[in-house]
């Protein structure tokens, strides 16, 4: 089993701002942020830096320069940010002036508001947020985000000015992968202004921490492409992988479902001294069969559901994270028994 970090990662570089509250709220930024977004095609020599290091195309308004889009500047132009930054702004739009390239392949210039969020070659394709999270809305509209984070306010919910990030389970699509329960989740991404690649990774987690780390999880699968000319392929290829998952789920929680409708008919034994046996067999430790057998007589008899209840009520009071662990593995065996 894999122990996925991911959503952690970016629960700590996020700032508050970028967080949100529900899928609807991310939907609805990313939405707006498409509709106010426009792209500007001109050719290098047209691109010019003010003395305030604000950026003019071919004799338009002035647009700001964000922190991303400054450092995409400063690559084309191949000179140091560092450099830059030690220049007065009169210097360093003099610099930009003789070091940015002439070309006659045209520059794409992403501008939101009075913002240029970024600056590509020809060769480089934008995809919108919006168009992921669309997808998200019509094939995988009953995943939600996990609980709310340790600093009370993130849900694995992000956009900034660079990327969006969205971490999404299904809280009830519990199912039984040999022996064990398990639900499934995904993480999605991508950036419009080409920070990171498109990606999508699949997986069934037994639990998610309020760190948002991600414990025990099996079947991982991960997609990712690179904002080329294909890159609107990787949405049909992330609609499969996401419809795949939505049907596995659905096939393994019908046969959830239908396990734990006999483990709650079916009884562990015909009377205590079987079922102590029996639970002697899997493992169990004598010390809290007792007691397991006695909360079980009180929920109404020795069903494999009443036991194995018990049973993980009665784990949680194991002190080693370790031992709770094996015991839990143990515990979950039994559900086997009504397959």
């Amino acid at each position: 089993m894999a122990t996925l970090t991911r959503a952690h990662n970016e629960l700590f570089r996020r700032s508050p701002d970028e967080c949100f509250s529900s899928f609807d709220a991310l939907y609805a930024k990313c939405a707006d942020d498409h509709i106010a977004s426009d792209d500007l095609w001109c050719r290098p020599q047209e691109v010019v830096i003010t003395h305030d290091l604000t950026v003019c195309v071919d004799g338009s308004d002035e647009f700001r320069l964000t922190d991303w889009s400054f450092s995409q500047l400063c690559r084309m132009a191949s000179v140091s940010r560092d450099t830059i930054n030690r220049l007065s702004r009169k210097t360093a739009s003099k610099a930009f002036e003789e070091t940015l390239p002439n070309a006659d392949k045209p520059l794409q210039l992403l501008t939101t508001g009075e913002d240029v969020r970024s600056i590509h070659g020809a060769a480089y394709t934008r995809l919108w947020n919006i168009e992921l999270l669309d997808l998200v809305k019509e094939f995988a509209s009953d995943f939600s985000p996990p609980q709310v984070a340790m600093n009370s306010q993130s849900t694995g919910l992000y956009c900034g000015e660079q990327d969006m990030f969205a971490f999404l389970i299904d809280p009830t699509g519990w199912a039984e992968i040999e022996g064990e329960a398990f639900a499934p989740g995904f993480f999605l991404w991508n950036s419009e202004v080409g920070r990171r690649t498109l990606g999508i990774q699949t997986f069934w987690f037994q639990r998610v921490c309020q760190n948002h780390i991600v414990w025990d999880a099996v079947e991982v699968a991960e997609f990712t492409r690179k904002h080329t000319a294909n890159v609107r392929d990787g949405l049909d290829d992330i609609r499969r992988i996401i419809d795949n998952l939505v049907a596995k789920r659905d096939a393994r929680r019908d046969g959830f479902v239908d396990c734990m409708k006999k483990a709650m008919h079916e009884r562990l034994g015909s009377d205590a001294d079987e079922v102590i046996k029996l639970l002697t067999q899997h493992g169990i430790p004598r010390a809290i069969v007792k007691d397991a057998m006695e909360l079980a007589r009180e929920q109404g008899g020795f069903t494999i559901f009443s036991v194995v209840d018990a049973l993980t009520k009665l784990s949680q009071s194991v002190q080693l994270a370790g031992d709770r662990a094996a015991l839990d593995t143990k515990i979950g065996s039994l559900l086997a028994l009504a397959v």
